[in-house]
């Protein structure tokens, strides 16, 4: 007899004398599977012994094949025997065992909380809220005329460089209309004022769309847009809501101031900076008083109502609030960084 066979021979005994009790000694479903596994597994005791299968003389191979296939067979069987008993078991001690203890403490979870954006967002609009403003929304993807041409934009105008972007339809490919999705919340404002008439005072938050793409820059950002119309408005009140807002957001130390600045559908129109005692002068906002060509654009007359505007960026505020050096950790949705502010 070869060596091969009596190899063969005494590890199918092995296998045939130890399995019964190896799968009968198991009490849990990972006790079963690891001594299956020991067996029958990649690495098992049986799949071992089947790689021998080609030293063995080629008469006994087929004797051998079905004897070793015939075992794997019966260890399957007990296996199945076995997770199923196991199975009965736990659940007869579900059922039988002592009742589930309702008032018992529930597993901790660790709370969610807000995304700082969506914080700094609610911030402002409590500001606002709280001097009189309403809120109003509007959609992302609106209309060039909307956009540019009721803001007071002239038809390619410089102006309009920084933030033609993403356009959807245009009217010179044939289509009806042209839109893009909006580049700023300034769309609400003609929206909202088009659709009834003054005194109103609004801010309009939303995510706007333009080519900038840096460390403090995004090809997406949240604005908030806010503005107001009444007879008899003058910079003096916007210098005044802007003074209220900035004590409230920053503190009462904080100081505060205009900058002229262009932006076409304002005349005149302003950027404010702020700074800490000490510290160095940051642009946080544009503004300035609403453009007669605007006020006519949605029906109202220049000569009875006047009104200023003003445009903030949430991630902005937010980065200044939360000493944030790159916009784009607010847009990575890394826990680790989301969790430390």
């Amino acid at each position: 007899m070869s060596e091969a066979v009596q190899r063969f021979e005494a590890g199918l005994a092995d296998v045939e004398g130890a399995y019964q009790g190896a799968l009968g000694a198991a009490n849990s479903e990972t006790e079963l599977r690891e001594a299956n596994a020991k067996i029958v597994g990649p690495q098992g005791a049986l799949t071992q012994l089947m790689k021998l299968m080609r030293d063995l003389p080629g008469d006994r191979r087929k004797e051998f094949g079905q004897l070793a296939n015939a075992l794997k067979g019966k260890v399957t069987a007990l296996f199945d025997d076995r997770l199923a008993a196991i199975a009965r078991a736990q659940r007869e001690a579900e059922l039988t065992g002592p009742a589930l203890d309702v008032t018992m403490p529930a597993r901790w979870s660790r709370e969610g909380r807000l995304h700082p954006i969506t914080r700094v967002k609610h911030e402002l609009l409590d500001i606002f809220a709280s001097l009189g403003f309403e809120v109003a929304e509007g959609p992302e993807a609106d209309t060039h005329e909307n956009c540019f041409d009721k803001l007071g934009f002239p038809p390619d105008h410089p102006a309009t460089d920084m933030q033609d972007t993403f356009f959807l339809t245009h009217t010179e490919r044939g289509d009806d209309i042209t839109t893009l999705l909006r580049t700023h919340t300034s769309t609400v404002q003609i929206r909202e004022m088009g659709r009834r008439p003054a005194p109103l005072a609004v801010v309009s938050p939303g995510v706007v769309y333009r080519r900038d793409d840096d460390a403090t820059h995004s090809p997406m950002f949240h604005q908030i847009e806010g503005f107001l119309v009444d007879e008899g408005v003058s910079f003096a009140d916007l210098k005044g809501v802007l003074g209220v807002f900035v004590e409230r957001l920053f503190g009462a130390d904080v100081e505060m101031r205009f900058r002229a600045s262009y932006f076409p559908f304002v005349e005149p129109g302003a950027e404010v900076d702020v700074r800490r005692p000490g510290g160095k002068w940051m642009e946080i906002l544009g503004c300035g008083m609403i453009h007669p060509t605007v006020l006519e654009n949605v029906g109202y007359d220049p000569k009875k109502v006047s009104g200023f505007a003003f445009g903030l960026g949430i991630d902005r505020i937010a980065m200044v609030k939360y000493a944030i050096p790159n916009i784009k950790l607010l847009f990575e949705n890394d826990q680790r960084f989301l969790q430390s502010l």
